[in-house]
C-alpha cells in the first residue's frame, strides 16, 4: 500500500489569506514553511489512487504528485474517487473543483452525504457538470476499488457537525425522511458518525495505516485501532488548549473547537508515545508553533518518538 501526503495544514491553510500571525508571517518570508490543507492519497492499484478528504487545494495537490497526473490518454485520470472523514469545508470543497470529469466516486458516512446534499445542496450544483456516485463508508472493511487488495473502514470519533449543518432553534429546517434510501439531516443524531478516522488495510502486505485529521474526542474503538496500526497520521490542530484564545482568532478553547490539543497532561502527544505505530501530526493550525521547523516543540516530540507529517512524503506499508 503506497500514500501520498498531499496537505498538514487545518482550516485555511499556511499562510492563510487574512492572517498575519507569526505562523502565517513566517510562511509568507519563508515558502518552504507553507502547508496545503490535509489531505492524503493512498494507491488502490496500479492505475487508480483515492483522496482521503478534497480539499480547496485540491488542483495544486494533484499538480504536484506526479502519480496523480492524467495520462497516456488525454483525459484520463488515476484518481478513481474520495473518501471524506467529515463534511467540513475544508475537506470537501475540492470535489466542485473536480467537476470536469465525467464521474466522481465519493465514500462517505450517512450523515456527511446528508449534510452535503441537503445543507451544502452539493449534488444539485454539480448535477449539470458532474455526476457524483456515492458509496456509504462504514465500520466494516471493504476493497477500496473492486480487485484491490486495500481495504477500507471507517471508526466514529465525534458528534461533531459542520457549522453549516448545525441543528436550528426551534427544529430542523430538513425534518422528515426524504424518499429513496438516504435520510435527511434531521434525521440523524448526534450519536451518528459525523467525524470519523478512517482506517486503511493492506491485505497483502498487512500493512495499516489510520487517519484521523479532526479528533474531538478519544473513544474505546479508536483505542483499539490505534494498537493494530503501523502508521497513524493525527489532529495536531492545536498544540495546547488554550491556544485559540491566547492567538485571539477565538474565545473557545481548543476542546471547544473540537480539538484535542497535542500537549499537556490530557493532550494526544502522551497518549501517542506509548503506541508501536509510527505517529505523525497533521491538520496543522497557521497559530500552532509547529509550523515553525525551528519551534522547540518538535523536540518535545522527538523525545516523545512523535513527529510532524511533512507534505510530499511517502508511505509505504
Amino acid at each position: 500500500m503506497l500514500l501520498q501526503v498531499l496537505g498538514t495544514a487545518a482550516g485555511g491553510g499556511v499562510p492563510q489569506w487574512n492572517c498575519a500571525c507569526p505562523g502565517c508571517s513566517g510562511a509568507r518570508a519563508h515558502p518552504d514553511r507553507r502547508r496545503r490543507h490535509a489531505s492524503l492519497a493512498v494507491r488502490a492499484d496500479d492505475d487508480h489512487w483515492y483522496l482521503i478528504n478534497a480539499t480547496p487545494d485540491i488542483a495544486d495537490q494533484i499538480e504536484s504528485t506526479p502519480a496523480l497526473h492524467p495520462g497516456p490518454a488525454a483525459r484520463r485520470t488515476p484518481v478513481a474517487g474520495i473518501a471524506l472523514t467529515d463534511a467540513e469545508l475544508d475537506h470537501t470543497l475540492g470535489i466542485a473543483r473536480l467537476r470536469e470529469a465525467d464521474r466522481i466516486e465519493v465514500l462517505a458516512t450517512g450523515p456527511v452525504r446528508a449534510a452535503l446534499r441537503d445543507r451544502a445542496h452539493l449534488d444539485d450544483v454539480l448535477a449539470r457538470y458532474v455526476r457524483l456516485e456515492w458509496r456509504e463508508l462504514g465500520s466494516a472493511p471493504v476493497p477500496l476499488r473492486e480487485g484491490s487488495d486495500v481495504e477500507i473502514s471507517a471508526i466514529p470519533l465525534s458528534a461533531k457537525r459542520p457549522r453549516y449543518a448545525v441543528r436550528e432553534t426551534g427544529g430542523d429546517q430538513d425534518s422528515g425522511k426524504r424518499s429513496g434510501e438516504h435520510l435527511a439531516v434531521a434525521d440523524y443524531r448526534d450519536n451518528d458518525p459525523w467525524v470519523v478516522a478512517i482506517r486503511l488495510h493492506d491485505r497483502r502486505t498487512g500493512g495499516t495505516l489510520l487517519y484521523a485529521p479532526a479528533l474531538a474526542a478519544w473513544p474505546e474503538a479508536f483505542q483499539e485501532a490505534l494498537a493494530g496500526a503501523d502508521v497513524v497520521l493525527l489532529d495536531g490542530t492545536f498544540w495546547d488548549d488554550g491556544e485559540p484564545r491566547r492567538s485571539g482568532f477565538s474565545t473557545r478553547t481548543a476542546h471547544g473547537m473540537g480539538h484535542l490539543p497535542i500537549d499537556g497532561p490530557d493532550g494526544t502527544a502522551v497518549r501517542l508515545a506509548p503506541l508501536a505505530a509510527r505517529c505523525l501530526y497533521t491538520h496543522l493550525n497557521n497559530t500552532n508553533p509547529l509550523v515553525d521547523p525551528a519551534a522547540p516543540q518538535h523536540k518535545q516530540l522527538a523525545e516523545l518518538g512523535l513527529a510532524v507529517a511533512a507534505e510530499g512524503m511517502e508511505i509505504d506499508l
